[in-house]
This record gives C-alpha cells, sequence and structure tokens, in this order.
C-alpha cells in the first residue's frame, strides 16, 4: 500500500490508519450510516463500530439522530492548529488587505513547503470569483496556477522537474499545460520581480496574476501573493500591484526580541511606505 506520503511504514498502525480511512470517507459523504461506511472503507462491520464510536467519543465524528455520522468539531480544532502554525510574514494580514482594498479583489498568500504548495493567508472581496481550494491550510496546484507558477519559478531547475514528475500535470481545464518541457520553458522565462499570470488554466473564465516574496536569506521560506479575476486578461496595474504588495512583505521589519513589536512597528512602516 503506497500513498502520497510514499511506502506504507512497516510499523504502520492498523487501526489509526483505518480510522483515518472513516473520517475521509465520512468527510467527502457525511450522513453515512455505520453500514455504508464499512462498505465504503471495505472494512469489517464490527471493527468499523468500534473506531467509529471511539471517533464519536473523541469528537471526531458526530452522531445524529437518525443514526447517521457526520465530521465533528474535533476536525475543525485541528484544522485550526493547522492553520495558526503555517509561517506567514508579520505583516501578511495587514499587507493583503490593503491590497484587497486598493484593487478590489481577493488575495492569497501561498507558501511552498514539503514540496506542496499552501495557502497561509486570505484577504476575501466579494467581487473575486470563489475559489475552493484557496482556503487557509488548503493544496493547491502548483503547475496549473500562478500562485504555484511563481513559486515553482524560484526553484533550481532540476528540484522543480523531480516536483513536477512527482505530483503529476493534471489536466484542470482544457488550458492547463500538461507537456513538462512546455511548461519548463514558461518557469525558465519567468525574470526575477516580474508578475506570473495564468488564464484559465485552474478554472476557466478566471485569470489570476502572483508574484514571488523576494527572500531575505538563503534559508527562508518561499512565499507569494496571487489574486483572482473573472477576466480574460489581467490589467497591468493589478500586475503592478500585486508586485509592490509582495516586495512590502520582504521589506517588513521584525522585531522578534519584542513580542508583538512586529506588527505594531511593522504597520507604522508600512503605511508610510505606501502614501
Amino acid at each position: 500500500m503506497e500513498s502520497e506520503a510514499g511506502p506504507q511504514p512497516a510499523d504502520f498502525v492498523q487501526s489509526v490508519g483505518r480510522a483515518m480511512l472513516i473520517l475521509e470517507v465520512v468527510g467527502r459523504c457525511p450522513g453515512l450510516p455505520v453500514k455504508a461506511i464499512a462498505r465504503r472503507c471495505s472494512l469489517n462491520l464490527s471493527t468499523t463500530y468500534h473506531l467509529v464510536r471511539t471517533l464519536a467519543y473523541e469528537g471526531y465524528l458526530v452522531r445524529l439522530p437518525d443514526g447517521t455520522y457526520v465530521i465533528g468539531d474535533a476536525v475543525a480544532r485541528r484544522f485550526h492548529d493547522l492553520a495558526a502554525s503555517l509561517e506567514r510574514p508579520p505583516e501578511a494580514a495587514l499587507v493583503l488587505h490593503q491590497l484587497t482594498e486598493r484593487i478590489g479583489l481577493s488575495a492569497y498568500l501561498g507558501l511552498l513547503r514539503d514540496e506542496r504548495v499552501t495557502v497561509v493567508e486570505v484577504a476575501e472581496r466579494p467581487g473575486s470569483p470563489h475559489l475552493e481550494d484557496f482556503e487557509v491550510g488548503l493544496d493547491v496546484s502548483a503547475h496549473a496556477t500562478a500562485l504555484g507558477k511563481a513559486l515553482l519559478a524560484a526553484l533550481p531547475p532540476r528540484t522543480r522537474r523531480d516536483l513536477l514528475l512527482g505530483h503529476g500535470l493534471r489536466p484542470y481545464t482544457a488550458n492547463t499545460q500538461t507537456d513538462l518541457d512546455r511548461l519548463e520553458e514558461e518557469l525558465r522565462s519567468v525574470r526575477p520581480g516580474a508578475p506570473v499570470v495564468e488564464h484559465g488554466e485552474f478554472r476557466d473564465g478566471v485569470a489570476c496574476v502572483a508574484a514571488l516574496v523576494p527572500r531575505t536569506g538563503a534559508d527562508g521560506p518561499a512565499w507569494a501573493v496571487v489574486v483572482a479575476m473573472r477576466d480574460e486578461d489581467v490589467p497591468s496595474h493589478i500586475c503592478t500591484e500585486v508586485v509592490l504588495a509582495a516586495m512590502d512583505l520582504a521589506a517588513a521589519p521584525t522585531h522578534p526580541d519584542r513580542p508583538g513589536a512586529a506588527q505594531q512597528s511593522g504597520s507604522a512602516w508600512w503605511r508610510g511606505r505606501r502614501r
């Protein structure tokens, strides 16, 4: 048995794996009775009852009055823990909020971590298209989004190629680039500090522009800012604003020796920069 995490370890605990499988099944299809859960998970009914009751006792599942099960609050709490643990620049929320006010579109900050593109901060505006994958803590396609491409372009060519080969080039729309060599050529052409634009590669009728946050150190995390819009083309002034927001995030001061000082000092600094 092999998953996205790799081959199954020799000390794999079957009961834990089965419990996780049950959570995945109930999460995808809420309102299932135990018999249906057992059937979908290919598990013995008695084993399924034991696991479901345990998960319900711990708050990961909830039994409804009709005897079916849905995901419990404990899953939401674990998701909150994940979101809180994700790295982000100290001024991320402020910079994204101000960006959305200037352009009237939702803005997102993504991080490349463990070979995955993950959204770590969101500032929403009602005029933007809803992208269900662009929620804090969720993985985002690397090859089909402007966010992913901006982060991929910053990687060494061999590392980038290995990552793309490992994840595959799924076609999200008819415009998605699924030819590895052509994608490599596109990513190599991205100039430092320039915006990365994609047109309908992730969602039909949606265009996105992203900009890499310049790294302040060789070992620093790779972040990128992205906005999406219902349009075929991205106006040049929006490209400029996204690039400026990425530069602001890279230049924001931090004061690790004084708790809370980064946000207070950085906010004043940023407002002064943008006047």
